[in-house]
């Protein structure tokens, strides 16, 4: 069933306590530049690859938006996922220009509910924080201090505080002991802005770690920004040794830290009925290392870090109101992250065997995409030399300006069909889609299909295997223009750029997002 739903009903659905999946369908530029509170960003270039994760039960009500206008992302949408099979799609009339003008608010930036929990946690619970100035001033001094980087390792080497070591946020409780020479040492908990930074020294300080604990005051954002020197490119990050004294306290820690909170622990039996109940969603995520996923974990799971679950709960759940299944294999990193977890308001639970629990998930369907035909890198050069094809790189906006194939056009699934047709003034050369997962082409290649564009080939091994052909590349700086590349969002991503004001803004933006959240809103959370 599709249809249609005003601004004002939709907010009441959002809040009469059962589960509804609000999905943003624009790109992430778009998404980032304004949205609903709770709305989900599911970009349709991405939409029948990642909606099986996001959003498991078919039957769950469902509401698609997009910005309104003349836009009309949101009405394929709809059509796609009804086509998949889910049975209560509904659109948003009119998008975000709808809720906005019916009064209702829209906010920039990404992982809402996540960061405004954030704020919420350091405001009630007033997490001891300190100022980049005074850190320094410590490190000069040579006090006492381990400062470790919340962020996944990625993150951390693009920059990091002097001296800081990598642990994210998911893997402190486990190992902070075998970081930590003794209880009198400092600990200083960041990450790039705020949330993080708060999370991670709150959970220390709600497992009664007795050292003291900080956050970093607005991460390495707060550093750069009192003109002190970053550092770049390093590894150094938690031993992946722990001593068994250490895990027995970490065990300890977290089960009394979930008992506060009101955890369920479950067996296998009980988690098998959370699976089984085919009136609620149940999501099944594992929360520990890419490497200890990637070793073995039940099948079906899908992989999400402790501390980038909380960080960015909206990338990894898609149903507000389901039921959320924690995996470790330690009882350490699970019962933590469910305890935060329950009071961002989610329904979340562990089973007690965890990884190694006999628990069986629906195996997921296949993606109903066409395959296309390849054409390797030298046959693509020698037809774009004699311009008997078309070349659409359907790659990040951003990385299509750093190198593309000499003679390309950048392109999106939202807008191919549209930048063919006045491409192809002919309507006959054959098209050849570059991408980095092949199976973002073969989702493009559903649109072309139904709007008659069918001669389509895919560049075997993509950009990479064009280079390692030894052929040239073109770079184009502002091709696609900043206003094209709707798949990026500059507010987020100038912060780190040099950009003192940007990171200045985005600060200010992320401490002023309690107060633009009404009461239904706040009431979501229920901090202890």
């Amino acid at each position: 069933m599709t249809g249609s739903i005003s601004p004002l009903q939709l907010k009441s659905w959002l809040h009469d306590g059962h589960e509804i999946a609000l999905l943003d369908v624009r790109e992430q530029g778009q998404f980032g530049e304004g949205h609903l509170f709770y709305a989900t960003p599911l970009p349709y270039s991405r939409l029948e690859l990642d909606v099986p994760r996001l959003v498991p039960r078919r039957a769950t009500r469902v509401v698609v938006h997009d910005g309104g206008g003349s836009e009309t992302v949101a009405e394929r949408a709809a059509t796609r996922l009804a086509a998949l099979g889910y049975t209560a799609v509904h659109r948003l009339e009119g998008g975000a220009a709808a809720w906005q003008a019916a009064g209702l608010q829209l906010f920039k930036g990404v992982n809402l509910p996540s960061k405004t929990f954030g704020e919420l946690v350091e405001q009630k619970l007033h997490t001891p924080r300190i100022s980049a100035t005074e850190l320094a001033r410590r490190q000069a001094a040579g006090d006492r201090l381990v400062v470790l980087d919340g962020r996944p390792l990625d993150e951390y080497r693009k920059m990091n505080i002097p001296g800081a070591s990598c642990c994210p946020n998911g893997e402190l409780a486990l190992r902070i002991g075998a970081m930590v020479p003794d209880t009198q040492t400092t600990i200083v908990i960041n990450c790039a802005g705020r949330t993080r930074s708060i999370i991670g020294a709150q959970t220390l300080v709600n497992l009664g770690v007795p050292n003291p604990v900080f956050a970093l005051e607005n991460g390495t954002q707060g550093w750069y920004l009192a003109d002190l020197g970053l550092e770049h490119g390093n590894g150094r990050q938690y031993p992946e040794q722990i001593p068994p004294e250490a895990r027995r306290e970490a065990r300890e820690r977290a089960a009394r830290l979930a008992a506060r909170n009101r955890v369920p622990m479950l067996s296998t039996d009980e988690a098998r009925t959370w699976i089984d109940d085919g009136e609620r969603a149940c999501l099944v995520l594992d929360v520990r290392t890419a490497a200890e996923f990637k070793a073995g974990t039940i099948p079906g799971a899908s992989h999400a870090p402790g501390g980038q679950l909380l960080q960015a709960t909206d990338q990894y759940v898609g149903i507000r109101g389901a039921r959320l299944l924690l995996l470790d294999d330690d009882g350490v990193r699970a019962p933590v992250v469910a305890s935060w977890l329950r009071q961002m308001g989610w329904d979340a639970a562990v089973p007690v065997e965890g990884v190694a629990a006999a628990l069986r998930l629906p195996a997921p369907a296949p993606i109903a995409a066409p395959e296309l035909p390849g054409i390797d890198a030298h046959r693509l050069a020698e037809a774009l030399a004699r311009r008997a094809v078309l070349a659409i790189d359907l790659r990040a906006g951003m990385a299509y300006r750093k190198a593309h194939v000499p003679g390309s056009h950048w392109s999106i699934r939202p807008r191919v069909v549209e930048h063919l047709r006045a491409l192809r003034a002919d309507n006959t050369l054959p098209v050849v889609l570059i991408a980095d997962q092949p199976v973002l082409a073969r989702l493009a290649a559903i649109d072309l299909f139904e709007a008659g564009i069918t001669d389509l080939r895919l560049l075997t091994g993509g950009l990479a295997a064009w280079t390692e052909a030894g052929l040239p590349v073109d770079a184009t700086p502002d091709v696609p223009g900043d206003a094209d590349c709707i798949d990026y969002l500059f507010f987020v991503h100038d912060r780190h750029d040099g950009n003192r004001a940007a990171a200045r803004r985005y600060l200010e933006w992320e401490t002023g997002l309690i107060a633009k959240l009404d009461a239904a809103e706040l009431a979501g959370f229920q901090i202890n």
